[in-house]
């Protein structure tokens, strides 16, 4: 069974036992489970459903394996030439790692 969730605005498709790393959710303790209520669409062996734009009564549950971790830096560089202009700068966004459990309908 395969699932498309909607969390921190971005859209994920998961499927059970699946980790994913998703943007950093801000009541997600560690070894606790989250339920995402908006699922977009889900998928198992014998039909298709789609939401419009959610599907109603479908859950997709996580448990939460590492509630804030960050990522590896992503480096940036500003340059206007003839200027003598040059800025460098880094981000490191934070995240929340989860193993998919169970989809239900």
């Amino acid at each position: 069974m395969i699932a498309v969730i909607k969390t921190g605005g971005k859209q994920y498709k998961v499927k059970p036992s699946d980790i994913i790393k998703v943007e950093k959710i801000a009541d997600a303790e560690d070894n606790k489970d989250l339920v995402f209520s908006e699922v977009l669409l889900v998928n198992d062996e014998t039909k298709t459903r789609l939401g419009s734009p959610i599907i109603k009564g479908a859950k997709v549950i996580a448990k939460v394996l590492t509630s804030a971790a960050r990522s590896r830096k992503i480096k940036a560089m500003k340059t206007k030439r003839k200027v003598r202009y040059l800025r460098r700068l880094g981000h490191r966004q934070f995240y929340t790692k989860l193993e998919i459990k169970e989809i239900k309908l």
